[in-house]
């Protein structure tokens, strides 16, 4: 099928509505922030710590299993991402909190979840995570899960296997584990799992020589450890842990603004003995009821709860579409948003600085509230936002600016590239640990948020700097074999690809060149049939789908960027043009029922919900030439 190439008067009229309902969604505070879904894990997480803190109400229950049950599938299983497998861990974990909402396990809609989980190997097989969770009530043996020491907290910054060695995400979710752990709670619950056990023998060790052989031999030095420890240095490291807990307690009363170490620093505190009204602890869970989502269904209110919230990455997002679309620079809604993201620059030091401990403060994180988490994409992406804003105070701007540029240039990784959290974060020795079975536990370069750190340089007529060209020369390794570049944090290698075409272009690298050549070949292959461009997330565990998948608005767009930065005027963009004016809405957004974000790749994936449009809407304003072609003020000059 070949679709037409679109009428400018129809896809002037298709932007025009998605510039509409963008703004639409401004929040008078000027930040914009769409949904984060996940899966169920969530949802079934968050009954069970209420159950084990003793606040768990009838209400919450009835809503969460409510939403629960609507994500189960025909087969009986629940998948962590839109289209996707099964996933046995979130089966588990689904049926478990299910059950403590009183669902009847003869039930057919539990009896399915039950014959999928044995099928694939039962509880044994789970990943340790779930495991934990059962281990709190008693469902699991604590025995046989690895032993996290709270010692782990005494090791030195250079020596391997410290908490620094660890991703932010990571460390804040270990940390408190070794507490709850070295306690090991079990709080029964009024009834079993039985249903879920395989009853397989357990695995024999692996040989000695291996990575896997040694950690499971000294997971068995440290078990017996723990059943004798020094008093005295016990005592301390879990007085440490807990100390290093609460010092990254955020405003709003997250960890990290992110669902992992919130929890588990909960339980934590809780298990130290502190209060639920200890102010701690009770900002801990207060802040979690502003994750909660409750909307109305036709089967009642349903109540899910967001892993995290991106209010930060989205509205910088939101301007730059709405500049690309030929907003005026000093347009109110893109001030305010302005003033909104100056607000929240973050000034103090946070862990990244245990590695760059002479670097300045600068930059900006995702969420509401995470001062001690900024991240370079996101501060490169908020530059790349406000340097474009005609600010009433232009040098109030272009401080915050410089600060962030400064601070980016200052978390660039010895081999050239960016990770998002820390610098240097690549010792791979942590990911051997017996329970590092689930997701991304170090953050090394990648090339998505190498490619923005390069692309913001570029703007800032940085190409000559050592660490522009440093950046280039890390995206150019980096590139694949088939001529595109991996995802890190976006489904997958039309994100990266989309990401790293328009920074290398910036940078001075030509369209014509090789490199970007091969890029737009590897597009223009992976065009589907109907126009439009996806990828699934199954990509990033099985290589067949890479740049397969069906089409997304998020994704199209990202395709698109990349073909219009590479200066292509082709059959391909038309058709992907097309194909996003065609499936446009009435009210001018798009439907995305597919997961096109990553928080661990193939692991732990994201519906950032406002994806299907402000991406669009760049596309589109590129396309039509809105932006000026993209045309960025000098630096220190605000137009």
């Amino acid at each position: 099928m070949t679709l037409a190439a679109p009428r400018t008067t129809t896809t002037e009229a298709a932007l025009d509505a998605a510039v509409a309902h963008l703004r639409a969604q401004q929040d008078p505070a000027g930040w914009w922030k769409g949904e984060l879904a996940t899966n169920v894990t969530m949802d079934a997480e968050d009954l069970l710590l209420r159950e084990f803190l003793g606040i768990r109400t009838a209400r919450e229950t009835a809503e969460a299993a409510r939403w629960i049950r609507s994500q189960q599938r025909p087969d009986g299983t629940w998948a962590t991402f839109h289209g996707g497998p099964g996933d046995l861990s979130t089966t588990i974990e689904a049926w478990v909190a299910l059950r403590l909402a009183g669902d009847d396990p003869g039930d057919e809609h539990m009896r399915r979840a039950v014959r999928f989980v044995r099928a694939w190997g039962g509880v044994e097989k789970s990943r340790v995570f779930t495991r934990i969770w059962l281990a709190l009530f008693g469902l699991w043996p604590w025995d046989d899960l690895p032993d996290m020491p709270p010692e782990l907290i005494f090791l030195p910054r250079w020596f391997p296997l410290n908490v620094y060695d660890w991703a932010c995400w990571a460390r804040q979710t270990v940390v408190p584990l070794t507490v709850v752990a070295t306690l090991r709670p079990a709080r029964p619950l009024p009834f079993g799992i039985d249903e879920l056990r395989s009853h397989a023998p357990a695995p024999k060790r692996a040989p000695l020589l291996t990575w896997a052989g040694a950690f499971e031999r000294l997971d068995a030095v440290l078990h017996r450890y723990s059943r004798r420890p020094i008093g005295p240095l016990r005592r301390l490291a879990m007085r440490r842990a807990a100390e290093w807990v609460l010092a990254r307690q955020e405003a709003d009363g997250s960890w990290g603004g992110i669902q992992p170490p919130w929890v588990y620093s909960l339980l934590a505190l809780h298990l130290l003995g502190y209060p639920l009204d200890h102010p701690a602890v009770r900002a801990g869970l207060d802040g979690l009821e502003r994750f909660v989502v409750r909307e109305e269904t036709p089967d009642g209110v349903v109540r899910r709860l967001e892993a995290c919230q991106s209010p930060v990455w989205d509205t910088c997002l939101a301007v730059t579409a709405l500049l690309d679309a030929g907003a005026d620079p000093a347009d109110p809604d893109v001030v305010r948003a302005a003033d909104w993201m100056l607000d929240e620059e973050i000034d103090v030091p946070g862990d990244w600085s245990v590695r760059r401990p002479d670097l300045a403060p600068g930059g900006w994180a995702f969420e509401f509230e995470n001062d001690g988490y900024p991240d370079t994409d996101d501060t490169a992406e908020v530059v790349l936002a406000l340097r474009r804003v005609a600010h009433p105070d232009p040098a109030r701007l272009r401080g915050a600016v410089d600060r962030g540029v400064a601070w980016n240039v200052g978390m660039q990784s010895r081999d050239g590239g960016w990770g998002a959290f820390d610098a240097d974060n690549t010792r791979a020795l942590v990911t051997k640990l017996p329970f590092c079975d689930f997701g991304a536990v170090i953050d090394p370069p990648s090339a998505d948020v190498t490619a923005h750190v390069v692309e913001m340089l570029a703007a800032e007529a940085r190409t000559g700097s050592e660490a522009c060209r440093r950046g280039v020369a890390w995206l150019l390794d980096a590139q694949e074999d088939d001529g595109s570049w991996f995802g890190r944090w976006g489904a997958n290698h039309v994100y990266g690809t989309g990401g790293v075409v328009p920074a290398l272009v910036a940078a001075g690298v030509p369209p014509r060149s090789a490199p970007i050549r091969r890029a737009v070949a590897w597009l223009e292959r992976h065009q589907n049939d109907d126009g439009g461009w996806g990828e699934d997330i199954r990509s990033y565990a099985d290589p067949s789908w890479i740049g397969r998948g069906t089409s997304t608005p998020s994704q199209t767009a990202w395709a698109l960027l990349a073909l219009l930065a590479a200066g292509e005027r082709s059959e391909a963009v038309d058709r992907g043009v097309a194909w996003l004016v065609d499936t446009q809405r009435p009210d001018g957004g798009w439907d995305e029922d597919h997961y096109t974000g990553t928080g661990f790749p193939g692991a732990f994936s994201i519906n950032y919900h406002l994806y299907r449009l402000v991406f669009p809407i760049s596309a589109l304003g590129r396309y039509l030439g809105r932006d000026g072609g993209h045309a960025l003020p000098r630096p220190g000059v605000a137009r």
